[in-house]
């Protein structure tokens, strides 16, 4: 699936391809050479005609020796925006409860007292309580060994998997509360599938929005269809988080302002500042 124009989130995925790419110092030809992805693949990654393969990603992080954490973050985004996972997302931000079973029916006591147990029913029963009675055995053995493959190997003796718990990476957002003051969404994974508080047009065309992870407990602003100069600072009791457009890449994708922590009631504002000396245009909305 190929599309002509990137949306801002392909175009800023693509920007930060194109810069390790240039640090890399090679050609087409020389990724195609060192990865398993072909020349005309690389020019539809890096020109954002298409999202590329999460292993695309990664190969060219490690060519260029760049950490893979602020790249895969924006992967994310553009591959949610792309196979419509985004929009799926935001219809289904409120999880329906899950049926309660119904309850099993409870025998009355006459058909019980009028159904003696089978010969079947009393063999069953023991050989039930035989495996119970074998498998408290196994576990105790299991637990055996492993104690003391512990003592002899030490740290290097192997774990149960079930003791280990999943990375915040792997299983979600990668901070909430306080913990996210002053980070990028993108890279703690917050902006996948956000809540929109507000947006706003501004007079020389720039969208703006507010945006709130329940996640994470943050908020921060957005502005795309920007210029090189122009600034954009969002508020939350009295904590201001500002970005601004820095080059060309920026003014073709979101720009985002760092998070600030905020909770159900809390008033979000956002100004925005449009280079060189335009007016200053505000905008603000409440957590629900």
């Amino acid at each position: 699936m190929t599309r002509t124009t990137p949306s801002p989130e392909r175009a800023r995925l693509a920007a930060a391809l194109r810069d390790l790419r240039t640090r890399t110092g090679l050609s087409m030809v020389g990724l195609a050479e060192r990865t398993a992805f072909s020349k005309s693949s690389w020019e539809r990654y890096l020109n954002g005609k298409s999202v590329p393969p999460r292993d695309a990603v990664r190969e060219l992080c490690r060519l260029a020796a760049e950490p893979e954490g602020r790249c895969l973050a924006l992967w994310e985004i553009a591959e949610s925006e792309w196979s419509g996972r985004a929009a799926q997302e935001r219809r289904t931000d409120t999880p329906a409860e899950a049926p309660t079973p119904a309850p099993e029916p409870v025998p009355s006591e006459a058909s019980e007292a009028s159904a003696p147990a089978s010969r079947d029913d009393t063999h069953a029963g023991r050989k039930g309580a035989a495996v119970a009675v074998l498998a408290s055995v196994c576990a105790v053995v299991v637990g055996g060994v492993a104690i003391t493959l512990f003592l002899v190997l030490g740290q290097d003796a192997p774990r149960s998997s079930s003791s280990a718990s999943p990375s915040p990476s792997a299983t979600g957002p990668r901070c909430r509360g306080a913990a996210c003051e002053g980070r990028n969404p993108m890279d703690m994974k917050c902006g996948v599938g956000p809540q929109t508080l507000a947006s706003h047009r501004t007079a020389s065309g720039a969208m703006l929005e507010l945006r709130h992870s329940r996640t994470c407990g943050t908020s921060w602003a957005r502005m795309w269809g920007t210029r090189i100069g122009d600034r954009l600072e969002v508020t939350a009791d009295g904590r201001p988080r500002s970005a601004e457009v820095e080059d060309e890449a920026d003014a073709a994708a979101y720009v985002y302002t760092p998070m600030t922590t905020t909770r159900s009631g809390s008033v979000v504002r956002a100004c925005f500042r449009p280079a060189p000396d335009g007016r200053e245009e505000c905008f603000e909305s409440r957590v629900r």
